[in-house]
């Protein structure tokens, strides 16, 4: 069995994309309240397995998660782009008319702005996360209040589902990275095809740094599928650039490797996976 350390609670999206990523398989997850706990359950052994958002294709680049996999000592063994679809949930027997409040994630709720704007007397309440919003809900059996939240999670808490689909943009998808201890990741990695990998290095600080390291990767076939800078604490005006990258040929991707270490500084492997697949 796998042991998955999750953010969040049963019938969050964590939790579901981590099934669907190993379904077929038996998991165990382990809720955990923040993507830091993410890491932590990993580092002391509870899990071998984690899984965080990220990027959203309405909300962006999960900055914080970023550090946190590259202060880790975890791999990247794949990736699962969810399609995101947001549902009212209440106790059984409550109405529309009934609520006052709304809590969720505040991610969430700012997906849904449009569905919210049309009921302004509702206050909307920023949680932790979705399925604790409905949680909640469920083992305090609260009237007056709703949660946004996915259609497993209003199941799994016996919820009522008032309004399905009460996302603004309907091509809402998050990426998750399954990330992976080093005993885990090697022996997973030896059961599947490679063909993506994501990098975190810093440039020297020169003119035309950074185009040089990408032309590198370029010249050796590998295309170019996501850049992220952060700043480096304490390095005014320096970056740390993560990049995710494609390829056909493995020994090429390498060679690309040994190339750019001499244009980089600080280069780390965050992991080497199969590209995703993504829920229609």
């Amino acid at each position: 069995m796998k042991r998955v350390a999750i953010q969040g609670v049963s019938g969050a999206f964590h939790d579901i994309a981590a099934r669907k990523f190993f379904e077929g398989e038996e998991i165990e997850t382990i809720d955990c309240l923040t993507f830091k706990d993410v890491f932590s359950s990993m580092r002391k052994g509870t899990a071998s397995f984690g899984i965080i958002a990220i990027e959203n294709t309405i909300a962006g680049s999960l900055l914080q998660n970023h550090n946190l996999l590259r202060e880790s000592e975890t791999s990247i063994i794949g990736e699962f782009k969810l399609r995101i679809s947001h549902c009212l949930a209440v106790l059984p027997g409550q109405k529309l008319e009934d609520i006052q409040e709304v809590h969720s994630h505040p991610i969430a709720l700012m997906q849904c702005t449009d569905f919210l704007e049309e009921h302004p007397d509702w206050k909307a309440v920023e949680k932790e996360d979705t399925a604790l919003s409905a949680k909640e809900i469920h083992e305090n059996q609260i009237t007056g209040r709703a949660a946004i939240c996915s259609e497993y999670a209003a199941q799994i808490y016996g919820l009522d589902i008032l309004k399905k689909g009460i996302e603004t943009n309907k091509r809402n998808f998050t990426r998750f990275l399954i990330i992976a201890d080093r005993w885990a990741a090697e022996q997973y990695t030896q059961q599947n095809t490679i063909n993506k990998a994501s990098l975190v290095f810093t440039t020297h600080h020169e003119e035309g740094a950074l185009s040089q390291v990408l032309s590198v990767l370029s010249f050796y076939k590998n295309n170019l599928t996501k850049i992220q800078s952060l700043p480096i604490m304490g390095h005014e005006w320096e970056y740390l650039f993560f990049i995710d990258l494609t390829f056909v040929d493995y020994l090429k991707f390498k060679q690309s490797l040994d190339a750019i270490r001499p244009l980089t500084r600080n280069l780390r492997i965050l992991g080497e996976y199969p590209t995703g697949q993504q829920q229609v």
